[in-house]
């Protein structure tokens, strides 16, 4: 897992990033975060370096960078942190994500085709024209996201969570979502055609929705729910 060091000024709580040794390896040294961090060129410089060259990356902060038109194909990420990172026209498939943070980071015109992701958070996220297709997405958290023109299709995301997610022309066809929550979430123009909608979470039990009573304004007429299409 990566090392959740806080900056070393006295009064900032931000994470400090990633510190590396003269060989370009990754150290637990203590360091600051990258407002306070005293050549911050460097430091992003080092970290974009690590990754470039690393196919399996362990534990690394990289805390609000900006990553932008790079390949993260078949790379491998452990333990890392990517807090309010922004990640813009990054085309990159078969990415493997294991215990990772992207909480309140921004993805904008972003393809991760084929990835397998497992125990991440992504909460509070934005996507906007983002594709995480025919991937494998389980038990991951994606509440609070705010997606909008994305797509899940294809894609396994059993037991993960999207509580209070604002989806907007986004689409989960043909996905696997048993056991997903969608509580509270607000949805508009969303697709769960071909996905396995009536073993997903749309009410807490016992709520009034959850009873049948307003279900069918939200899903449509039977027609549509059968097929997993939502209106």
């Amino acid at each position: 897992m990566f090392t959740k060091n806080t900056c070393l000024v006295h009064h900032c709580r931000n994470i400090a990033l990633s510190t590396f040794d003269e060989d370009g390896n990754l150290t637990e040294e203590k360091s600051y975060c990258l407002d306070h961090i005293p050549d911050p060129g460097k430091a992003k410089d080092d970290i974009y370096k690590y990754i470039a060259t690393h196919d399996k990356i362990i534990g690394l902060t990289a805390c609000g960078l900006i990553f932008t038109d790079i390949d993260l194909t078949n790379k491998k990420f452990f333990g890392c942190n990517f807090y309010h990172c922004t990640f813009m026209n990054i085309h990159s498939e078969n990415v493997l994500l294991k215990m990772c943070i992207f909480d309140f980071a921004v993805f904008n015109d972003c393809n991760f085709i084929k990835n397998k992701t497992t125990f991440s958070s992504f909460s509070g996220c934005t996507f906007t024209h983002t594709l995480f297709t025919s991937s494998d997405m389980v038990q991951n958290n994606f509440n609070g996201i705010q997606a909008v023109q994305s797509s899940f299709d294809n894609s396994d995301l059993f037991n993960s969570r999207f509580i209070n997610a604002t989806l907007i022309d986004t689409s989960f066809r043909n996905c696997n979502i048993k056991k997903t929550l969608f509580y509270e979430s607000k949805r508009t123009n969303v697709s769960f055609k071909m996905s396995n909608l009536k073993e997903a979470e749309f009410f807490k039990e016992g709520s009034e929705l959850a009873t049948g009573i307003e279900q069918e304004i939200d899903f449509g007429n039977t027609e549509n729910e059968n097929s997993g299409e939502e209106e």
